[in-house]
């Protein structure tokens, strides 16, 4: 064998040994657990989102029945009003992006929900006293 065959056949058993290594190893414990928001940058909007979410995704699938692309396609555009009303409730204006046409992939509607969020409020002082409630109050087309 010549030298160049023994330096192949010997590089080729090292990498054998180490990428076994390598697929053994245990991941490092953590010491500490961080917060999830040291790591992420959140901002209010996204706060915003995720509490009225599951209220525009059930609200979408009652607009657009047995329509998947719609479904599972549509996207928060953006939010496009936040007025606070006397009865200590936040009504949420969002514009959605939600395809309308399963045949043409980038064929989009962009549609105006509106969501009154109740936050839970229980005080004499202020004169409110209901629980947390998020609801859709109108749905456009557009």
């Amino acid at each position: 064998m010549s030298i160049t065959k023994k330096m192949i056949v010997l590089i080729t058993i090292s990498l054998m040994f180490v990428i076994g290594n390598i697929a053994n190893a245990k991941p490092p414990e953590p010491k500490e657990i961080k917060p999830f928001a040291e790591d992420w940058y959140v901002t209010p909007e996204d706060i915003i989102r995720d509490i009225i979410f599951p209220s525009i995704d059930k609200r979408v699938m009652k607009e657009y029945p047995g329509k998947d692309s719609a479904t599972f396609g549509w996207e928060s555009h953006r939010i496009v009003g936040i007025v606070y009303n006397n009865n200590h409730s936040y009504d949420i204006s969002v514009r959605l992006r939600v395809p309308d046409n399963s045949k043409i992939p980038l064929e989009y509607a962009e549609d105006l929900v509106k969501i009154r969020v109740s936050p839970s409020c229980d005080s004499p002082k202020i004169g409110c006293s209901h629980g947390f409630k998020v609801e859709v109050i109108d749905y456009e087309h557009k």
